[in-house]
């Protein structure tokens, strides 16, 4: 058992029936009244963020993960298919756990956040930036690199994205897969 003094980034908790993760806190010392902790929580199982407020000394109960690294090896229905790179088990999980399912190709490297105790995929996250090459867009124009007006064009893994007017097919492009916008272009 924790107090919400040991509250940081990071840390997981069981909280209103679910798993969740600070994402941002914020210790509060007024002038007048007791100290509280205002933090983001978001939930490992549906991703919601939620806002919430401990009073000081209030008592959480952390939840023990592991995360380890997993290479993505193919698609079945619902179902994504990773295999652990040092003991060679393989697992899969639902495409709701992945935060940028879309961004997933094969060999790709991941790494997938367990309950220790219960030995349950809770998440499965992306690196924050991926590198793909661009499979289709309509033709650039040369000189159009100074407005900022953007065009859809679509990556290996078959996503839509949005990229500037200079971005040509067989490029590739570096993708935040926060957002999965366009960060740069890469040359391989």
């Amino acid at each position: 058992m924790a107090t919400s003094n040991d509250i940081k980034n990071g840390l997981c908790m069981k909280f209103n029936n679910g798993i969740y993760t600070v994402v941002e806190f914020l210790h509060v010392k007024p002038g007048k009244g007791p100290a509280f902790v205002r933090t983001k929580l978001k939930s490992l199982t549906n991703g919601k963020v939620i806002d919430n407020t401990f009073s000081a000394g209030h008592r959480i109960e952390t939840v023990r993960v592991e995360r380890r690294k997993y290479q993505y090896l193919y698609k079945e229905g619902d179902a994504y298919h990773f295999m652990n790179q040092d003991t060679y088990e393989q697992t899969f999980i639902d495409e709701n756990l992945i935060n940028a399912p879309q961004f997933l190709k094969e060999g790709d490297l991941v790494e997938i956040v367990f309950d220790a105790d219960e030995e349950k995929a809770l998440l499965c996250e992306l690196p924050a930036s991926i590198v793909l090459q661009v499979t289709y867009t309509e033709p650039g124009e040369k000189g159009n690199t100074a407005t900022n007006a953007f065009k859809p064009a679509t990556v290996e893994t078959g996503a839509e994205v949005r990229v500037p007017l200079f971005i040509n097919i067989g490029d590739f492009i570096k993708i935040s897969t926060v957002d999965g916008s366009y960060s740069e272009r890469v040359k391989v």
